[in-house]
């Protein structure tokens, strides 16, 4: 079985949880984790009475962008788009209690990051599973961040999915490893471990990655990506990002220093049928434009859907 495949057949084993103005859903992965805390899957579900779309929501990197991206939730509810905030593996409930949210995802290994972050794909791809199960109207994927990385990968491979809304994402991890300020100690494993391709520095990054990066753009199928050396190609949404057809809305910080300009540009270049929005902001102080981006991605689905 590829490592983006699954076994649809097995059962999901709901439980719902209503409280007050939402519900929490959650059912089982099809994967065995890292940690048993997630091996079942978390979702945040704000219903409207008379939902016209349904929006799979994925969150940035960390426990703390959790509470105040639920904003989202409550406003795509009030205006008819049935929301699925979905918990990101090795995160809140998902992770171990002093964590500080999606530890896994900070390895030097890319061959270990990269079943990390095709378990988070599996999981979107079982909630577009439950959501089959309850609704016939059309489902988006917004991400922010790294969820917007995660939803590139899972427009590609899963196109239940109508279209996508990108915020604040990027792609090739050349720009995100060794210039992000979010990944310093990302860069300190390098430097103390190196990994299984001897990347320890930018130099070494670069050199390793050079030669298949001129094929990525220029892939015939899908799983053409896994031929691509070293394996940090297999998890890079810039590898994706040409098989994503379907319409996408592309949010881009003018000020990003966590997902870099050349990181966030590469990936929106690469995607065949993207609309960009500059916001004047930086990566975190985005949230100051949260009702301008949700208006935005409400008129974008009423358009596309």
């Amino acid at each position: 079985m590829k490592i983006y495949e699954y076994d649809v057949d097995l059962p999901l084993n709901v439980e719902r949880q209503d409280l007050e103005g939402f519900s929490v859903i959650s059912f089982d992965a099809v994967y065995e984790p890292e940690i048993e805390e997630s091996k079942r899957i978390y979702v945040y579900n704000f219903q409207p009475e008379k939902p016209w779309a349904n929006l799979i929501f994925l969150h940035g990197i960390g426990n703390g962008n959790i509470p105040y991206l639920l904003w989202f939730g409550k406003y795509f509810q009030r205006h008819g788009v049935e929301t699925f905030f979905m918990v990101l593996p090795y995160h809140e409930k998902r992770a171990k209690p002093d964590w500080s949210g999606g530890e896994p995802f900070f390895s030097p290994s890319p061959m270990y990051c990269s079943k990390r972050f095709h378990e988070a794909i599996k999981d979107v791809r079982r909630t577009l599973d439950y959501i089959d199960l309850h609704s016939r109207a059309p489902t988006s994927i917004m991400g922010f961040s790294f969820g917007g990385m995660i939803a590139t990968m899972c427009l590609a491979l899963d196109k239940r999915l109508k279209n996508g809304i990108l915020a604040f994402a990027g792609g090739d991890w050349r720009w995100i490893n060794w210039h992000s300020p979010y990944t310093e100690s990302l860069r300190e494993n390098y430097a103390k471990y190196s990994n299984e391709y001897g990347c320890s520095d930018e130099k070494t990054c670069v050199a390793n990655r050079t030669n298949d990066m001129r094929k990525v753009g220029h892939l015939n199928k899908i799983d053409d990506i896994f031929s691509l050396y070293p394996a940090c190609f297999h998890y890079d949404s810039l590898s994706y990002a040409q098989f994503v057809e379907q319409p996408i809305l592309f949010f881009q910080g003018a000020f990003d220093k966590i997902i870099p300009h050349n990181s966030s540009q590469s990936l929106l270049e690469r995607l065949p049928n993207s609309e960009r929005i500059i916001i004047p902001s930086g990566h975190k102080s985005s949230y100051l434009f949260r009702r301008f981006i949700a208006y935005k991605t409400i008129d974008f689905l009423k358009k596309n859907l």
